[in-house]
């Protein structure tokens, strides 16, 4: 019996969605750290995937925002990787969604092709199932790819947007929906965005990004949908390099 039919959950088969093939070399090269389990990083992933799912149980919602202040501050590579480390969970499924409408990254950072994305479906009436891939990761689909366009904020803000998002949110009750979007202070997308959302997580550079830029983005945000920030890039102390790799090798040994 696989590991996966003993703890008892089966993951669904997406017959609908197109089926693409992950460049590992270039995620690996991307820093998409939470495609190895065994990564001392992917660790932090799975705190703040916890503390996620554990904020929004009591609150309800399922569709989670993830932003930043500045461009460059690591939302991107955030969002992925949290969506790598929620396939994983016992009991959800989860949809990325580039909603950065104005780079479109997540496709090239995975390393493969895609022509049609938010854009093709709101502007060209593309339907849902043709946006949508599966990368070969079990509980996990992503839309991502296609043009990018300038008047983003308005497509964001608009009826059509508001229903997709609906849509996305009610179509499978153990989704969860994860939103990567343009930085707050980039233009109007995220406060475009933030009404048809339920969360927000807010990823701030370590050494980069100041706190008058943060104070500055966070209020023009609903507060009572912000989750909490992300501290990227911040480089370990000494006893921080060296709890886990301890810690791991200790119960190791005592377990053989």
């Amino acid at each position: 019996m696989t590991e996966q039919k003993k703890t008892g959950w089966v993951s669904p088969e997406y017959t609908v969605s197109r089926a693409v093939t992950l460049d590992r070399e270039k995620m690996v090269a991307n820093r998409c750290v939470a495609l190895d389990p065994e990564s001392l990083e992917v660790e932090c992933y799975r705190v703040l995937r916890t503390q996620i799912l554990q904020r929004t149980e009591g609150k309800g919602g399922n569709a989670v925002m993830i932003t930043s202040a500045l461009p460059g501050e690591g939302k991107t590579l955030t969002a992925i990787n949290l969506a790598l480390t929620f396939a994983k969970a016992f009991s959800q499924t989860v949809l990325l969604v580039d909603a950065d409408l104005r780079l479109q990254r997540i496709h090239e950072i995975m390393g493969y092709e895609s022509g049609k994305g938010l854009v093709e479906y709101l502007l060209d009436g593309c339907p849902v199932s043709e946006l949508m891939v599966w990368p070969g990761v079990e509980k996990l689909t992503v839309i991502s790819g296609g043009r990018t366009i300038g008047e983003s904020s308005e497509l964001l803000g608009s009826p059509g947007m508001r229903d997709l998002v609906e849509d996305m949110k009610n179509r499978y009750p153990n989704r969860y929906v994860l939103f990567d979007v343009a930085p707050v202070l980039a233009g109007a997308d995220a406060i475009s965005l933030a009404p048809l959302v339920d969360h927000i997580v807010f990823v701030v550079e370590a050494g980069r990004t100041s706190a008058r830029d943060v104070d500055r983005a966070l209020r023009l945000l609903p507060q009572e949908k912000i989750l909490g920030l992300v501290l990227n890039r911040h480089k370990p102390t000494k006893k921080d390099a060296t709890y886990y790799p301890k810690y791991y090798h200790k119960i190791s040994n005592s377990v053989e």
